[in-house]
């Protein structure tokens, strides 16, 4: 089965520190699962028409959740935060918010 780039990258991640990496060339990203760093460079590069120079990727454990009595965890995600090269120009989307 052959993913999409849209089936490997699921959503940006915008929050204070993501924000801050920007400056560095460096956005966050929820990536599917069964991604590796080779097919999330390249999905990045064929979304935005960007140069990666490279992938970190992280497990992020759910959290534990309570609504009254009962208990449970969110699900687990994985986290890519991917640097741009020099040369590279920055992802628009992004560009918005700082």
């Amino acid at each position: 089965m052959v993913r999409t780039a849209q089936d490997i990258i699921i959503k940006p991640i915008i929050t204070e520190k993501s924000m801050e990496g920007i400056a560095l060339k460096k956005y966050t990203f929820k990536v599917s699962d069964a991604a590796n760093k080779i097919e999330i460079a390249s999905a990045i590069e064929e979304l935005f028409g960007v140069k990666v120079a490279k992938v970190n990727t992280m497990r992020v454990k759910g959290h534990l959740t309570r609504q009254g009595r009962s208990e449970g965890y969110t699900s687990d995600w994985k986290k890519a935060i991917v640097t741009l090269k020099e040369d590279s120009k920055s992802i628009e989307f992004f560009e918005g918010m700082v």
